[in-house]
This record gives structure tokens, C-alpha cells and sequence, in this order.
């Protein structure tokens, strides 16, 4: 398990929370006043963090949602293969591949330090 939950009332933007079992990074949030015979409802404008969909959802605030748990970590280029790269983490030092992403292409090379998180299970390059 590697989520938790939280009452959609107290999230923020550039948080997390994960939407059809993606995890995304909140770009925007509003609220409307309850109504009448309704509760407060809040539309909420989404980003995926590994297929870059955007998406919008909206809950009543005091639903409880899935938010997932995002570990933010570094770790060393040990090679380059095509559009893969080996990477080994810099504390528990295991070796793993990921995609290079558009962003970081040329930009990487063998021996470079960079930054990723590991989301549900799934890692990606955030930072070179």
C-alpha cells in the first residue's frame, strides 16, 4: 500500500492525490458554497505525473480520496541505453532503468547525479 488518505478539504495546490488509480500533482482548486439541501463541492484540475493527462474531478469536501505517497530521492546515471537509462540510488545503491524522459534528452550522461520519486510503484527522472 502505497497511499494514504486525506479529506479533500485540506488539500492544496501542488499537492498529490490519485485519480483512476494515477497518481497527480494538483494544478488548481476550487470550491462552490453548499447549497440549499447540497454540500460544498470542489473542482479540482489535475495533472498525471507519468502519462501527463490532464484531467479535472470533482468531489464533495468532505470526501476522503486515495493520496498517494511520493518519495523523492537521488541517484547516479550508470549508463545510457537508448532511450533508457540505468540509474543506481545513492543510499540503498540498487540498480534500476527508466525511460528518459522528453525533457532530459542529451542531458544526461554517464557518472551525472540526478533526482527522481518513485510513486505506486512507478519511477521517473525529475531533476538532472
Amino acid at each position: 500500500m502505497s497511499w494514504g488518505q486525506a479529506e479533500v478539504r485540506t488539500l492544496k495546490p501542488n499537492r498529490y492525490m490519485l485519480v483512476d488509480d494515477e497518481p497527480c500533482k494538483i494544478l488548481s482548486m476550487s470550491t462552490s458554497k453548499p447549497g440549499k439541501h447540497g454540500a460544498a463541492k470542489a473542482m479540482i484540475d489535475v495533472v498525471g505525473l507519468f502519462d501527463g493527462q490532464k484531467r479535472k474531478v470533482t468531489y464533495s469536501v468532505t470526501d476522503k480520496i486515495r493520496v498517494p505517497i511520493i518519495d523523492k530521492r537521488s541517484a547516479q546515471v550508470v549508463s545510457i541505453m537508448g532511450d533508457e537509462v540505468q540509474l543506481m540510488d545513492m543510499v540503498t545503491y540498487e540498480t534500476f532503468n527508466v525511460p528518459i524522459p522528453s525533457e532530459f534528452a542529451g542531458q544526461l550522461e554517464a557518472g551525472a547525479e540526478v533526482q527522481y520519486l518513485v510513486a505506486m510503484e512507478r519511477k521517473k527522472i525529475t531533476r538532472v
